[in-house]
């Protein structure tokens, strides 16, 4: 099981159990811009206490990693918690969300994106996925975060919503870092 592998049977078991989610991070950029190797996936999923059984019964033991309490944790803190596919070491990173704008809008721009011929599943909008890997970088990330930004915009070119990304990225303290990329990338 790869990680696209893990992605598809992840989401579609968050779908069958009605939990709003979206794939953001380095599987989200690929799905607008350039393959980079990971070996994890990144999702905004809306968990609540009333998933965690379900979830735990979904992913049990002893092929899945999966903790109760880690969920009950991320939930009341709005913070991650992970699943760990143990044969392979791949694991799933679960954001929770809070309750924001920002989050509502990402929501609101989710895009089902066809990762393969047999894989679609809700994607964060291009423009969100460029403002979380700014604040991510910002908040002292790695230069692999700028480079996914950039294989972005020079895949998707002129089809970015450039003043979208202008107006939370000056919300967030990013400008520098988003006009860093922007007179990187040409």
């Amino acid at each position: 099981m790869g990680p696209r592998d893990l992605l598809q049977l992840v989401s579609g078991e968050l779908a069958r159990l009605g939990i709003r989610h979206f794939v953001t991070g380095s599987m989200g950029s690929m799905a607008y811009g350039e393959y980079r190797s990971t070996i994890d996936v990144d999702l905004v999923a809306d968990v609540r206490l009333v998933h965690i059984k379900p979830l735990l019964a979904a992913f049990p033991e002893p092929d899945f990693y999966l903790s109760d309490v880690a969920m009950q944790e991320a939930i009341a803190a709005f913070s991650q918690f992970n699943l760990i596919h143990v044969p392979t070491g791949f694991k799933v990173d679960f954001m929770i969300p809070e309750a924001t704008t920002f989050n509502a809008s990402r929501f609101a721009r989710v895009r089902a994106v066809a990762l393969s011929p047999q894989l679609s599943v809700p994607v964060a909008s291009p423009e969100d996925i460029i403002l979380m890997k700014l604040r991510y970088f910002h908040a002292g990330g790695s230069d692999k975060h700028l480079r996914d930004i950039a294989g972005m915009l020079r895949i998707l070119s002129g089809s970015v919503d450039r003043s979208y990304i202008d107006h939370w990225a000056q919300s967030f303290g990013v400008e520098a870092e988003w006009k860093l990329v922007c007179d990187a990338a040409g």
